[in-house]
């Protein structure tokens, strides 16, 4: 919509600029921690299994690989473990159907909450480039160690733990130990 107001004696239009809406508050930690026992019961309830991730892009891979040569899943137990038997189309796989409504929600709850912007999160001290290199190696050092333990965070600390499994509590254990070792490294890029 637009506004007219008087210059020097002739009319003009000029665009009325929506105020800018503040973002919500962050839900509450222990609110979210929850949610997330509600949706991890749901799952199993419903689905008969956990939450979990990685699964959901090994289940990409393989099947992209069944497609470019059969062969080489048919000869590697870890392709053919996630592209199974004639599995043509990953979207047959309950994880990665999770995998797409984590993004859709994420993307609708920024919205919802004001917060949805294309952006690059960093401190004052670091540049775009620099923080992106630093994101992408902390993803493959993640993503590595996802496929090393053969599951990742959420499908070994938050399924793990609910099933009360000694490996999981050892990793969430060990997971905090080593942010806290690492966070003095990182700590002045975020200041």
């Amino acid at each position: 919509m637009a506004t007219l107001e008087r210059d020097t004696g002739r009319e003009r239009a000029r665009p009325r600029v929506a105020a800018a809406r503040a973002p919500r508050p962050y839900m509450s930690p222990y609110l979210a921690g929850v949610g997330i026992g509600i949706v991890l019961l749901l799952a199993f309830v419903l689905m008969g299994r956990g939450l979990g991730a990685s699964g959901a892009f090994s289940t990409v891979v393989s099947v992209g690989v069944a497609q470019a040569s059969p062969a080489t899943v048919a000869s590697n137990p870890a392709f053919a473990r996630y592209a199974g038997e004639g599995v043509a189309n990953p979207l047959a796989d309950w994880l990665l159907i999770e995998v797409i409504g984590i993004t859709l929600g994420a993307l609708v709850s920024g919205w919802l909450a004001g917060r949805f912007r294309f952006a690059t999160e960093r401190g004052p001290n670091i540049a775009v480039r620099n923080r992106l290199l630093l994101a992408f190696a902390g993803g493959a050092v993640m993503g590595f160690g996802a496929k090393l333990a053969r599951g990742c965070t959420s499908g070994l600390a938050l399924t793990g733990g609910a099933l009360l499994a000694p490996g999981a509590w050892i990793f969430v254990a060990t997971a905090f130990a080593a942010a806290f070792a690492v966070a003095p490294l990182v700590r002045r890029q975020w200041r």
